[in-house]
């Protein structure tokens, strides 16, 4: 496995054509580095360094190729929100075993795993903020496979020596949209700072942090762990509070949404039923 670099200069985005690849691929570029996007959705290289390969990331031969002379992936793929099993088991969970082997095999020092808050989305009220590495308490399978996504960077960093940093992201859209967002919204700019902070920071090792801006009606989770890696979050979601509780309100008192950190995924309405 080649040595850790402070500067990445080929970046494997895989599941770049979704929302927070789209994301990172406008605030990622620099002069000496090249992004390597990876979607099966049909994608045009721009003229900043871009690349651009169509295929699976569950297929672990094609994987493999696109990490060739890769300094690090970031892995974005995946079943966004709950589904039954069969597909959670397909997509995220096997797709999160195909990405860190794939990365091992071709000697990708370093993989930037794209977790959740809903790792932890049993966390109650009375335990924010919830700590950096908090015990799995997820909320649905989508929660599941992203813990079982966190115990593979702990394993191949453990084994193999990877930087593995995984990011419990809460909920990153381009503006909060209700009343809870105003607590758990992770800016698109903030976003692209926290990523190239975990890209750059030298030999972070096995990491779990958590990705939310500075909102002022934040400190639902630790930032700690993201600032000891150089991320400073700078933009709030109370700039928007005036609309947003304009056409949604305030929250009610004992609103389960706001009762534990996974929100409305703690609610059955999201069961999907058992495995056949």
């Amino acid at each position: 496995m080649r040595s850790n670099l402070t500067r990445v200069s080929v970046i494997l985005i895989t599941g770049a054509a979704g929302r927070i690849g789209s994301m990172l691929r406008t605030r990622l570029p620099r002069p000496d580095r090249t992004l390597r996007l990876l979607d099966t959705a049909r994608l045009t290289a721009g003229p900043r360094g871009e690349e651009v390969v169509q295929a699976s990331a569950t297929d672990l031969e094609a994987m493999t190729r696109a990490c060739q002379d890769v300094d690090a992936v970031i892995h974005l793929a995946a079943q966004a929100g709950e589904a039954p099993w069969g597909r959670i088991l397909k997509v995220n969970i096997h797709g999160a075993y195909v990405a860190f082997e794939a990365a091992r095999r071709a000697g990708v020092p370093r993989v930037v795993f794209a977790s959740s808050n809903h790792v932890v989305g049993y966390a109650p009220r009375e335990s924010f903020p919830v700590p950096d590495y908090a015990y799995p308490e997820p909320d649905t399978y989508y929660g599941v496979s992203k813990a079982t996504g966190e115990a593979l960077a702990s394993l191949y960093h453990d084994r193999y020596g990877m930087d593995a940093i995984c990011i419990r992201i809460l909920t990153c859209s381009e503006r909060p949209y209700d009343a809870r967002m105003l607590s758990t919204w992770l800016s698109p700019d903030d976003a692209g700072r926290l990523f190239d902070a975990c890209l750059t920071a030298p030999s972070p090792g096995f990491r779990v942090i958590y990705g939310v801006s500075a909102n002022t009606r934040g400190g639902w989770v630790s930032l700690d762990e993201a600032r000891a890696l150089g991320y400073e979050p700078r933009d709030d979601a109370e700039v928007y509070a005036e609309d947003v509780l304009a056409s949604y309100g305030e929250a009610e008192p004992g609103d389960p949404l706001f009762d534990y950190l996974g929100g409305e995924f703690t609610s059955h309405s999201l069961d999907v039923g058992y495995p056949t």
